[in-house]
This record gives structure tokens, sequence and C-alpha cells, in this order.
């Protein structure tokens, strides 16, 4: 699972699996659920994400990663 967020679009995107999108729907206002060609949730678009999410800080508890990756950018 990859998060990534795109300061030019105010948008964040939750990669979920590295499968190909199929087919998208807008769940929500803004909010659009990529998913494969077999119905299965590949990935999370949120616009305008520091308007409806708290991007300051991010929680990871209890997740049964053997790695973790962290990325800082500017």
């Amino acid at each position: 699972m990859k998060m990534k967020y795109y300061e030019d679009t105010d948008s964040l995107y939750i990669d979920l699996s590295e499968k190909t999108s199929k087919e998208s729907l807008e769940i929500a206002p803004g909010i659009v659920v990529d998913f494969d060609e077999n119905n299965n949730i590949v990935g999370i678009d949120i616009d305008h994400a520091s308007k409806i999410l708290s991007l300051s800080e991010l929680e990871i508890d209890s997740i049964p990663a053997k790695k973790l990756i962290l990325a800082a950018t500017g």
C-alpha cells in the first residue's frame, strides 16, 4: 500500500494494490474509488485532501507490515 499527496492539485492517492485500475466510481464529491477487472478496490483518490483530511499527522497502528518506508518532501 502506498499513499502519495500531490500538492499542486491538493489530492491524496491511496494505492492499495499493484493491479491496474479498469474502472472508477465517484462515491462522494471528490472521492473516487478505482477497481481492477475483478471489481476489487485498487485505489482511492481524494480531491481537496487538505480540506477533508488532517494531513499534518499520520498515525499507523497495529499494521503487520514487514517493511515501512517514509519519504519526506521539501
